[in-house]
């Protein structure tokens, strides 16, 4: 009889209650040969620089090139900038947004969205990012309050049905995760159709980014993939390359089935295989190699950066069993959440060197309803309902992360 954990897949947030990949690791010792092999080679040792996604030259970037990184924020400021004459207007402030991972606890960051939109006071973003659950929130986040509607039957109208399908024990042990993402997929492209994406692709043109990650298994790095560059493509197969994404950062390893992509070394076709972009970093704004201090990216205007982490700042409390399984799964979520703390820490580092104003929103202890399973829709209500509330009445965002002496 397999655990209690593994029959039920239960929650799949920034902590990730680990004890189903812990046991599905455990298990794949003796079966390591058992596995997918239908699959086109990965990209050669040395060449992962060099892979093209639909020959745009822009579509991604390795969190390690920041000159590449750099010279897209040039080009966006100048198209932000020609934009602004067009209409007559000064260069605004710039305002940054950070989504980070956490499963249905997204619905956190969503109700928060709402209920700034509500208040009254939310800003246009010059550049969102999105990791996992907050890859889903940031398509809707970039586009601004016409999309609140969608957004908010996203994160309420949904329940697991929606998110998976189960495998059997035996299928998902030989199979490549433990549940079968179609039902997410379809999730995302009824959301994420041509005219939302034609929309994303105008914003583009108005020199804002929406940046979405994923982790790359083959060579063990993150990538940053430019959503808005893939939109004004005009390649034919953009779109569905965008849900994949989408679909790929969401994907946490051995829960859900990881995301196969089409690439082109030298001609040569090859496949990369991405997951959850929380196996690197729940959250990012911009890789601390790359500053704003730098080039023509070195403006005088103020800026502000706002992270949204759906979770608690630390896994909570619970009387762990004297078991392999729940021993194992309770350690690596504690260092999950604890490594989702550090990503705070980056941040805050990073924007206090480049002069960026740093508001931080988190789910506190005072949220204490309990958890009754994975993607349980009475339980996102609640968590929903509970975000928009502190934004209706004036969210108080953090101006450091948790502990840091003033």
């Amino acid at each position: 009889m397999p655990p209690r954990s593994l029959r039920e897949l239960r929650r799949v947030g920034p902590a990730m209650r680990c004890e189903v990949l812990v046991f599905v690791s455990l298990l794949m010792i003796g079966l390591s040969g058992c596995g997918h092999t239908d699959r086109l080679a990965s990209v050669p040792v040395g060449h992962a620089e060099k892979a093209s996604v639909l020959d745009i030259p822009n579509a991604r970037f390795y969190v390690d090139q920041p000159q590449a990184i750099l010279a897209e924020a040039n080009r966006a400021l100048q198209r932000e900038m020609a934009y602004n004459r067009s209409i007559g207007r000064s260069l605004p402030s710039a305002k940054y947004l950070a989504l980070s991972g956490g499963g249905d606890d997204g619905a956190f960051g969503a109700g928060l969205l709402v209920g700034w939109t509500e208040r009254g006071d939310r800003p246009s973003f010059k550049l969102v990012t999105g990791i996992s659950t907050g890859a889903l929130i940031a398509p809707f986040a970039f586009l601004g309050p016409d999309y609140d509607d969608a957004l908010t039957a996203v994160y309420t109208g949904i329940d697991q049905t929606d998110i998976l399908v189960k495998r059997p024990l035996i299928a998902a042990l030989t199979d490549d995760a433990l549940s079968d993402t179609t039902p997410l997929y379809r999730l995302i492209s009824r959301y994420l159709d041509d005219a939302m994406i034609s929309r994303i692709a105008t914003e583009y043109d108005r020199g804002r980014l929406l940046l979405i990650a994923t982790t790359n298994l083959d060579s063990a790095r993150p990538v940053i993939w430019n959503i808005g560059a893939l939109a004004r493509s005009g390649h034919p197969k953009s779109q569905e390359l965008i849900r994949r994404i989408l679909l790929a950062s969401a994907s946490i390893p051995g829960a859900f089935p990881p995301v196969l992509f089409d690439v082109e070394v030298g001609g040569m076709p090859h496949q990369e295989l991405h997951v959850d972009g929380g196996a690197v970093a729940q959250a990012f704004l911009y890789p601390p190699s790359f500053s704003l201090r730098t080039g023509a990216s070195n403006l005088t205007r103020t800026r502000s950066a706002y992270i949204i982490r759906n979770a608690k700042l630390s896994a909570p409390p619970e009387e762990t069993e004297r078991r392999t399984m729940s021993i194992a799964g309770r350690a690596i979520a504690t260092l999950i959440a604890s490594n989702g703390v550090g990503d705070l820490y980056r941040m805050y580092t990073t924007t206090k060197r480049d002069g960026v104003a740093f508001n931080l929103a988190y789910i506190d202890t005072d949220f204490n309803e309990p958890y009754p399973g994975l993607f349980d829709r009475n339980y996102m209500n609640k968590l929903f309902a509970y975000g928009r509330a502190k934004a209706r009445l004036g969210y108080r965002w953090h101006s450091a992360p948790p502990g840091l002496a003033s």
